[in-house]
């Protein structure tokens, strides 16, 4: 059984999504630091002036857990992001049939990141007909530190193989994930180029980009494009 961990992003990338298509189960990485300007709470569309963030402005206080942010509504982040995504996708092909999903979760209140990120993420999988057993780091006791953390969590759900990112040799003890038995794979993705609006293509956007311009068999170009190092 093969399982990918990684810490909750809004609205992710199609190499994240990825990660979790190719995984039996996935985990969220919900009980770690957050970290400011990174992906947990932002990501890019592409306008025709090209790529945009859309941002959830939160309340952060170092060192708070990503399960711990709390989200800024004194910002109407709602209404822009809703605007920012119906203007520049209301012609993609898809769109009038994907965009009541994501109207949904921008009509609802939230008060946590991670509960955003959640909503967001499964709405995106379920058009994409990804359907994997999702589960909170933050409800599996495990060591502190990293190491630790990633083969503790691996041994709670009974996986025998990591599904890790490009750059996770980099910093994991291959050899204490060997001596406990779990195989470690690389996820080496290929981005995949598709039809978009607005000329040229632009790679690394929001994963809302795929499913705008291409619908749910959108998935199939991310899977086409998949190897393993």
């Amino acid at each position: 059984m093969m399982v990918s961990i990684h810490q909750p992003q809004y609205l992710p990338w199609l190499g994240y999504i990825d990660k979790i298509d190719r995984a039996d189960i996935f985990v969220l990485l919900d009980n770690v630091q957050y970290k400011k300007n990174e992906w947990q709470n932002r990501n890019r569309i592409k306008t025709p002036q090209g790529w945009q963030w859309i941002t959830v402005p939160v309340l952060y206080r170092f060192p708070e857990k990503i399960n711990e942010v709390r989200i800024n509504n004194k910002v109407h982040w709602r209404r822009k992001h809703k605007v920012a995504i119906e203007t520049n996708y209301r012609r993609a092909p898809f769109f009038r049939e994907y965009f009541p999903y994501l109207e949904e979760i921008y009509e609802k209140h939230w008060e946590t990141l991670i509960d955003i990120n959640i909503a967001s993420l499964k709405s995106i999988l379920q058009l994409f007909s990804i359907n994997k057993e999702m589960l909170l780091a933050s409800g599996i006791p495990t060591r502190d530190d990293h190491q630790g953390r990633l083969i503790d969590l691996c041994r709670a759900v009974g996986a025998d193989t990591y599904l890790s990112g490009r750059d996770g040799p980099k910093y994991m003890n291959m050899k204490a994930f060997e001596e406990a038995g779990i195989k470690v794979i690389i996820q080496d993705f290929k981005h995949p180029v598709y039809p978009q609006l607005y000329g040229g293509f632009e790679p690394n956007l929001s994963s809302i980009d795929l499913l705008f311009n291409c619908g749910e068999n959108g998935i199939e170009a991310i899977r086409n494009e998949r190897s393993y190092a």
